[in-house]
């Protein structure tokens, strides 16, 4: 019974030396607040963005209006529209826009980022995902 009580014991110890490693390790994304908002900036690791095939495409500007690939669209559960910009290496920031039309794999916005800006066309999931801290 002494030996079972001792196994107890040094198994517990082990597991609370492996809870605080753990807790020292740092995770694959990080949420950044922005300041007056309720969204937050999300930041990633290389190995995540590898992970998850993150892709860009920049916002273009057809006959006066700007075009984002679809698949770059992301609803919320209120149906409101966004799209994820990149704002610095690594770090992107869910940003509203009006879709006017969707024209087969392009989504026309009435409202959005400049033409130019990277929006994240693979991977838009997995950043709603984090931010909102969904199976995170």
């Amino acid at each position: 019974m002494i030996v079972g009580l001792a196994l107890i014991a040094l198994s517990a110890a082990g597991c609370a030396s492996t809870a605080s490693a753990e807790t020292e390790v740092q995770g694959p994304a990080e949420l950044v607040p922005v300041d007056g908002s309720d969204i937050q900036k999300v930041r990633l690791t290389e190995r995540a963005i590898e992970r998850i095939d993150l892709q860009t495409s920049p916002v273009a500007e057809r006959e006066g209006t700007k075009v984002v690939p679809y698949e770059a669209i992301v609803y919320d559960a209120s149906g409101e529209t966004y799209v994820y910009t990149t704002t610095a290496a690594r770090t992107y920031m869910r940003s509203p826009v009006t879709v006017f039309v969707i024209d087969g794999e392009d989504a026309v916005l009435t409202d959005g980022p400049d033409v130019g800006t990277e929006v994240v066309t693979i991977g838009t999931a997995e950043l709603f995902g984090v931010e909102k801290e969904i199976g995170y």
